[in-house]
């Protein structure tokens, strides 16, 4: 357990939180979600110690031991990976190590003979006999194979690395595991495994993620830190955005009866109170969700951008006809005779590792590359927007302010009243308007994008891994557009809900070269893959 008791923090005027008082307990997952620059991250390193609360103070008992996932990929570099992954018990790694060097003395000496016996006492208590083959079932189960282990971390991928640094972090059943995006870089599989570790382990986790599948599904508690406070929330994050939701529709809607909103929320939480990511939980949590009132449920400060996808022309039935497309990078054969056509209404999810076939190919389809050989050809009655992973060539050493910026984009329309309040809508107000297009950030970059593929009409969308930069709001907002477009969409991701949510084909093109290409949904496709 970890108590946090009146703490606080400023940066100048700036707060970030503020009289914090919570008790996060053993056996449940806690998703810390709110705002970009809200202090998340932040707060996870004043849980962990690296940076000091400016009032206030952190508790945890005595004998309890804390593990973070450590963001720095290349701190270990000259260390074999099975010994880094075992550093993430540091007691029982110095034990290790003293033992270790005490056995290659010379000189062998009765004092280091008893020093030898306490520390394997102590190694046996640590469970350190047991500590190599548990490091190994971690990796093997995140997808770093065994030949790896011995290997220097200098020796492997950066998504390797990744993988080895989350295993040190769960390493030795911590009492409080913190994550801070640990489902970044990683793959299905590792991502599915993760899961289920999370979901069985029996302390206590905080974790920070914009990957909405995986809040759900590991999720006991949201901790929402909005308004400089943070509110712990039983359920998952669908639970706490339906409950946001519903709380702003009541503050904003002040004459309707209350007992409608009562009857509205009783009916809410019996729906989701069967929803528990760890069934031996499911009746306390009903209990608790069945004392939520009215007054328990705080409107969020947060802000959603308005994504709304019109298309100029209804769309015919003939879309995208592809036949053995194929191109050569460097000497590596990216697409290899590719072919499929587009359906009116598809809105096909491009998944798997192949992220680079599926770049090329939607650079083909723009127009901005040329294939080796094949044909494509779009139909009559379609027209396309892109949004290109690497969006920099729109915003490197451009001066223009934002609204000079997005009139450039706006056939119909471009008035300064039009562009501001479309601005607004995209949560660009007030005087940010007037900044120059090359100094936003990653996410203002790609709200940027997604207006400018607004203003187009087109009827078909094409999106390479659109959600990359994205708070949890934007990508609610996006995928919430995405789903209602009345078009048709070819589109690349890595999240899960997004994923599941819209697409009703998927299509993956394999590295060997072959194809798999269904009228499923992407949960259907990871059950047919794990066949």
């Amino acid at each position: 357990m970890i108590t946090v008791n009146n703490v606080s923090l400023r940066y100048g005027d700036r707060k970030l939180f503020e009289d914090v008082n919570i008790k996060f307990t053993p056996g449940n997952c806690y998703g810390l979600i709110g705002a970009n620059g809200a202090g998340k991250s932040t707060f996870l390193k004043i849980l962990s110690g690296e940076i000091e609360a400016q009032t206030g103070d952190v508790f945890m008992a005595p004998g309890e031991r804390m593990a973070v996932l450590k963001q720095n990929h290349f701190e270990y570099e000259e260390h074999e990976v099975l010994k880094v992954v075992i550093m993430g018990h540091a007691r029982l790694y110095e034990v290790m190590q003293e033992k270790d060097a005490i056995y290659m003395k010379e000189d062998f000496s009765d004092e280091d003979g008893m020093r030898a016996a306490e520390l394997e006492g102590e190694f046996a208590e640590l469970n350190g006999w047991e500590a190599e083959s548990e490091a190994a079932i971690l990796l093997k189960g995140l997808g770093i194979e065994e030949e790896l282990h011995t290997k220097k971390m200098a020796d492997l991928t950066g998504a390797e690395k990744v993988k080895v640094l989350l295993a040190q972090a769960l390493f030795g059943k911590p009492d409080v595991l913190l994550l801070d995006e640990p489902t970044n870089h990683l793959d299905i599989k590792a991502i599915q495994w993760l899961e289920e570790f999370l979901i069985n382990f029996e302390n206590t986790v905080i974790v920070v993620s914009h990957d909405r599948h995986f809040l759900n599904k590991v999720c006991t508690h949201i901790a929402d830190l909005d308004f400089g406070r943070i509110q712990i929330y039983v359920g998952n994050y669908d639970f706490w955005y339906e409950s946001s939701q519903l709380a702003q529709k009541m503050a904003q809607d002040a004459n309707k009866k209350k007992e409608e909103k009562i009857k509205e929320l009783q009916n809410f939480i019996a729906r989701f109170s069967a929803n528990a990511s760890k069934s031996r939980q499911a009746t306390s949590r009903k209990k608790m969700l069945d004392k939520i009132t009215l007054d328990d449920i705080k409107p969020s400060s947060r802000r959603y951008p308005f994504v709304h996808f019109a298309p100029d022309r209804e769309i015919g039935n003939d879309l995208l006809r592809v036949e053995g497309l194929t191109k050569t990078i460097d000497g590596e054969k990216v697409l290899d005779n590719v072919s499929f056509i587009m359906n009116k209404d598809d809105k096909i999810a491009f998944v798997g590792t192949n992220e680079v076939a599926y770049t090329t190919l939607f650079k083909i389809l723009t127009g901005e590359m040329e294939a080796d050989s094949g044909t494509f050809k779009w139909g009559v009655t379609t027209s396309q927007a892109y949004f290109p992973k690497d969006n920099s060539e729109y915003f490197e050493g451009c001066n223009l302010s934002l609204v000079d910026w997005l009139r450039q984009y706006s056939p119909k329309d471009d008035s300064e009243s039009f562009l501001r309040g479309f601005l607004g809508r995209m949560l660009f107000s007030g005087e940010e308007v007037k900044k120059k297009a090359s100094v936003l950030s990653g996410g203002e970059k790609v709200r940027c994008m997604l207006s400018k593929m607004m203003l187009s009409g087109a009827n078909v969308l094409l999106l390479d891994e659109p959600t990359n930069h994205l708070d949890l709001e934007s990508i609610t907002s996006l995928n919430n557009g995405l789903t209602n477009f009345k078009g048709s969409l070819l589109f690349t991701s890595h999240d899960h809900q997004f994923i599941q949510t819209i697409a009703n084909r998927i299509i993956e093109i394999k590295p060997d070269g072959t194809m798999f290409d269904k009228q499923v949904t992407y949960d259907e496709y990871l059950e047919l893959a794990n066949q």
